[in-house]
């Protein structure tokens, strides 16, 4: 018996991934020009479902999970009693911290290939995840249909 993939299983996972590839190439352009505005967070909302699951069952964050946070007040060591911080306000006529520096102003008129590399990456490899696991939910589906008409 030969197994043909159902056409969700062939397009669904690769019209995702072309669906967050144009995202990212939105992102690239756009981002250029500064009228990017709120867009950037779109590439990262379409493949956050599988990435924050994984990312609570592996790694430093499932350890975290499973303990309870500790509540410790401050601990002073050391033999000089700690400095107390100044609460009152600076006066009007002091030197305010914007003052001291003059603002770089430059910018920056190279456009590096490799500046957006660690965001990209981070979403594409977020994205073949997900693909990834719809393919095999698809899959998985397609088998369990398969059996059940088989039994009928």
């Amino acid at each position: 018996m030969v197994w043909r993939w159902s056409k969700p299983e062939m397009w669904v996972p690769g019209g995702y991934l072309v669906l967050v590839v144009a995202m990212l190439v939105y992102v690239a352009v756009v981002s250029r020009t500064g009228d990017i505005g709120f867009f950037g967070v779109w590439p990262i909302l379409a493949t956050a479902p599988v990435s924050l699951l994984l990312l609570s069952t592996f790694g430093p964050a499932a350890a975290a999970l499973d303990e309870p946070a500790p509540v410790e007040g401050p601990i002073h060591e050391g033999p000089h009693p700690p400095i107390k911080l100044p609460t009152d306000y600076p006066s009007e006529s002091a030197p305010l911290p914007a003052d001291w520096v003059a603002p770089d102003t430059s910018i920056d008129t190279k456009l590096d290939m490799w500046s957006e590399a660690g965001f990209h990456g981070a979403v594409l490899i977020s994205a073949l995840v997900n693909a990834t696991a719809i393919w095999a939910l698809l899959r998985h589906m397609a088998r369990r249909h398969n059996a059940r008409s088989a039994l009928v």
